[in-house]
């Protein structure tokens, strides 16, 4: 199916062939019949990426400044490769789609096939959208106007904000998409409206929509026109919709409000407020997030776990639900902020349009009537392209296949395995896109949405898991049972009975030790004991007779409470999705069975900032210290072993010393290593070779079970 991304690195907007996105539970697979681009938000997106890169980093000092603290930590080429990596990634451009539904997944209960819907859905012929972010399209209202339906949403949501009652006299300051619908919106409340631009032709159509207006272009007094407007009183609101870097909007909505007025920023501004201009008037500022409650909730816009009706009356859906009433109802026309249609294949065309013509408003997008020739139905529901011609086999060279095509895939792990001399088979992906990239990028032979068409290809010899943490266990299970060898990412699973499905998977196909060649290998992605100043330590306690006493600091920073990896169900917690890699470490330093284990945590709300304390069976101890309550330009990891009047001290995985040691003092790379290529290459050889597992399964088993335990604790 062809969709329309963006590359962030150079702004060049393409339509591209991808498969047709996987159909996830509590999603509908909708098939676009329209888009729109909304000129104003999507061009914004364009001249990021056509920016410089010193332009870039002046529009996000942020990152700019998480840049600086990992060059100080990590080194520049680790920095530099995160940047490039980042903003190597394709962006899906769109979020206002319409179309009919051409399934619905598990679970679904209030769409049907063949329904027409509206939806945040991307610039793509086929997409699957979560249920509650789509609302059916009532009759008498055209795909056309179906959508502006997000648009709408989030002019309305900025409404709500402003909380506008009869006859109150509000400003819209930018008449763009959003502009031009909130005039609308705010006459059907029956507000008089004052509308602001520098464009005519928009100014024209707020006079159309019932707006006075004011024309920035001629110089006309946005202030004075404000306080004729309001009969000397200062306007009741003033709603942002602007998308500038200047403060002037926010400095003249303040001059323009009569005391204890409101302000709404729905667009872009500057906003370095003047404290005078609020403080006299005591005005409230706020700012609009999107389409209205629900926004960026995982739980209700990924698991559609939707808001009681009678403690929030309104939710993004429902939203939707009341712009598609007002359009039925004739209040809210938007036949005419169409300004331009192309058909989807020459999206490039308008996406051309959009950063040279400031004046464009609605660019319809349009898609191929559905049904179409059997040929064309095949090319859009297709889950598997084929990328490269199929690679010579050579004697004894693994195929690989991956599931899951995300940043630490694309950014280390498939480059890892590249570097092994692997034959790169399939990768996969949900959505098509990232694994279109990451094929294209590193020479896949194909890329596919079908995840169970690649566990069934003969010709793949290894999997490689890179997903959420709560479907490792699963994918596992499958792909031994498959007879796959498998590498699958940190953690190996999320509960006690996952590990023991793993277990029984295994033990069913296999040993600990190869038996032939064709005995699968199961490891998990515990890169840091490959490393090689890790490897240098192990070399040197091999000598020390008696325990060892271990400290690993690790300052993990924050992560928010709303990231996927806090969420137990889906990460498991930063506690066993991330510490499970130095309690494995300890288990390799110390060569020796866990005998006991505890941990001590501070009251935090995500239980991440946390002591794990072990004891082996030979009575060395080990501590792992877990915090996200430090500073980023603190080293991010600090391995120190003291043995026999000896210590070593790793930091960063970058420099280890060593006091006291007969002809060692120091280690240093040129670079940071933490293990990721040679642990990728351990895999391959004993997928090549056999021989005994790169990580014994039974250390594998016991890391996983104490990091199980010590995260139950939470």
């Amino acid at each position: 199916m062809k969709q329309i991304l963006q590359n962030l690195k150079t702004g060049i907007t393409e339509v591209v062939e991808v498969p047709c996105p996987a159909l996830m539970r509590g999603q509908i697979m909708i098939r676009t019949t329209c888009s729109l681009i909304s000129a104003g938000t999507e061009r914004m997106l364009v001249d990021f990426g056509k920016a410089s890169w010193i332009n870039k980093a002046r529009q996000q000092p942020d990152k700019v400044r998480m840049v600086l603290d990992k060059v100080r930590t990590d080194g520049f080429t680790p920095a530099l490769d995160a940047v490039r990596n980042k903003l190597d990634q394709p962006l899906p451009l769109g979020y206002c789609n319409v179309g009919r539904v051409h399934e619905v997944g598990a679970g679904v209960r209030s769409f049907e096939v063949d329904d027409r819907v509206a939806s945040n859905g991307k610039h793509a012929e086929m997409v699957s959208i979560p249920v509650n972010l789509c609302s059916k399209i009532p009759a008498g209202v055209s795909d056309d106007e179906a959508a502006f339906t997000v648009i709408g949403a989030i002019a309305l949501q900025g409404i709500r904000l402003v909380q506008p009652t009869l006859g109150e006299m509000v400003v819209v300051t930018g008449l763009g998409l959003i502009g031009l619908v909130a005039v609308q919106l705010l006459r059907a409340h029956g507000c008089r409206v004052l509308g602001i631009d520098f464009d005519g032709n928009r100014l024209e159509l707020a006079r159309q929509f019932g707006a006075e207006t004011v024309d920035l272009s001629r110089g006309e007094d946005s202030i004075g026109a404000a306080h004729l407007f309001s009969r000397g009183r200062g306007v009741d609101a003033v709603i942002i919709t602007a998308a500038t870097k200047s403060n002037e909007p926010m400095h003249q909505a303040a001059a323009m409000c009569r005391k204890r007025g409101r302000i709404v920023l729905v667009g872009v501004t500057g906003l370095q407020l003047h404290r005078d201009d609020f403080y006299e008037k005591e005005l409230t500022f706020q700012v609009s997030c999107s389409y209205g409650p629900g926004r960026y909730d995982t739980h209700y816009e990924e698991n559609g776990q939707d808001y009681p009706i009678g403690f929030v009356r309104w939710t993004e859906q429902r939203n939707f639900e009341a712009v598609l009433d007002m359009m039925k109802e004739g209040r809210l026309d938007v036949k005419p902020l169409i300004s331009h249609r192309f058909i989807v294949e020459h999206a490039t065309e308008a996406y051309d349009l959009v950063a040279e013509n400031k004046s464009a408003l609605g660019i319809m997008l349009e898609y191929p009537k559905f049904p179409g020739d059997v040929q064309e139905q095949e090319r859009i529901h297709t889950r598997t392209i084929q990328l490269s011609p199929r690679t010579s086999e050579r004697a004894g060279i693994p195929s690989v296949g991956f599931i899951g095509s995300g940043n630490y895939a694309m950014g280390v792990l498939i480059p890892a395995f590249k570097r092994a001399g692997v034959r790169l088979r399939t990768v996969a992906s949900s959505t098509g896109v990232s694994g279109v990239h990451a094929g294209q990028k590193y020479d896949f032979e194909e890329t596919t949405t079908d995840i169970e068409r690649l566990l069934s290809d003969s010709e793949v010899d290894a999997v490689v898991i890179v997903t959420r943490h709560n479907s490792h266990a699963g994918f596992v299970i499958k792909a031994l049972k498959a007879g796959k060898h498998v590498f699958v990412e940190k953690p190996l699973c999320l509960k006690p009975q996952e590990l023991r499905d793993i277990i029984d998977a295994y033990n069913e196909i296999g040993n600990t030790t190869f038996k032939t060649k064709n005995c699968p290998v199961l490891m998990v992605g515990f890169n840091r004991r490959f490393a090689p100043q890790i490897q240098k330590m192990k070399t040197l306690l091999a000598n020390v007779k008696g325990p060892k006493s271990f400290v690993i600091t690790v300052n993990a920073g924050a992560i928010p409470t709303n990231h996927w990896i806090q969420d137990l169900e889906v990460g498991g917690g930063r506690i066993l999705g991330e510490a499970c890699h130095f309690v494995d470490l300890l288990r390799f330093l110390a060569d020796s069975p866990i005998f006991s284990y505890s941990r001590s945590a501070m009251d935090s709300e995500n239980g991440d900032t946390v002591s794990l304390q072990l004891r082996f069976s030979d009575g060395s101890i080990g501590t792992v210290h877990y915090f996200a309550n430090g500073n980023k330009s603190f080293p991010k990891e600090r391995i120190e072993v003291f043995a026999s009047g000896r210590v070593l001290q790793l930091d960063n995985f970058r420099i280890l010393h060593g006091f006291g040691w007969p002809k060692f003092r120091k280690m240093k790379l040129l670079k940071q290593d933490k293990g990721q290529r040679a642990c990728a290459a351990a895999f391959i050889r004993a997928v090549q070779n056999g021989g005994p597992l790169p990580i014994p399964f039974h250390e594998i088993c016991q890391s996983t079970e104490v990091t199980l335990n010590l995260a139950s604790d939470h």
